[in-house]
């Protein structure tokens, strides 16, 4: 995002609508935008609140469009045709059925508004799980980042951009699931931001969760606000995954 100076007037409606403090007021050039920190979300712009539409979208090259990618709301993913961040992550697992008996899908998110993330940090993540016996999830967007997913390793042209969050999500075994909730507690020690986990599974018929059970084993407690799906969908074709 650019600020057109001959339209800018100084009014400061736009900052407080930035997640990354990236606009600020500088006392020789008026209202500026940090383009390191400016992950192209376009909220400030989306906002409608300059009033002489200073705010403007410059023309975004690779891989700098990765920002808008994982950050506008409101721009559909290239790679997965879903706006944002381009995942469902694990929610819908009652019609899609990602997640078969016997296994468990973890989604790490690195960053939030206000902090981000650099594909850097994604890749640490990344990294750490793919030494374990994990499923990328191929429909995730950082996926379609990776150059070796047997090693989690992105690609170098975009290691350096920043964005809102992203997610890098995956299945294990559920005899996996501590040892990948260790992994993820070790390396969230070495990358700079904020970090969350999401873990899915299904319940057995006697209606016990090994996976929660694997979580507590690892020092993690299960949030109460989790959510239950009681399966009013319908799973798609091929649900049974090796």
């Amino acid at each position: 995002m650019q600020i057109d100076q001959d339209k800018c007037i100084s009014c400061q409606l736009c900052i407080p609508y930035c997640p990354m403090e990236a606009i600020n007021v500088e006392e020789t050039s008026g209202v500026t935008i940090d383009l390191y920190e400016c992950v192209e979300c376009s909220i400030c712009r989306h906002a409608g609140v300059c009033p002489t539409d200073a705010l403007q979208q410059q023309e975004l090259h690779w891989p700098r469009s990765l920002r808008r990618d994982f950050s506008d709301p409101l721009f559909t993913h290239s790679g997965t045709g879903v706006p944002g961040r381009g995942t469902e992550e694990m929610k819908t697992n009652e019609v899609t059925g990602r997640i078969p008996p016997g296994r468990a899908g973890i989604a790490a998110e690195i960053g939030r508004p206000g902090t981000g993330t650099s594909f850097g940090d994604v890749q640490k993540v990344a990294r750490a799980v793919a030494q374990l016996p994990v499923r990328f999830e191929p429909d995730n967007p950082v996926y379609h980042l990776m150059r070796d997913p047997d090693t989690g390793d992105l690609r170098e042209d975009v290691l350096d951009e920043r964005v809102l969050s992203a997610i890098v999500e995956f299945s294990v075994p559920i005899e996996g699931v501590e040892e990948a909730l260790n992994s993820l507690r070790r390396v969230s020690e070495d990358i700079d931001t904020v970090f969350s986990v999401a873990l899915a599974a299904r319940a057995g018929e006697d209606g016990a969760v090994p996976a929660t059970e694997a979580a507590q084993r690892a020092g993690m407690q299960v949030s109460i606000n989790g959510k239950v799906n009681v399966g009013l969908g319908r799973p798609r074709a091929g649900e049974v995954q090796s």
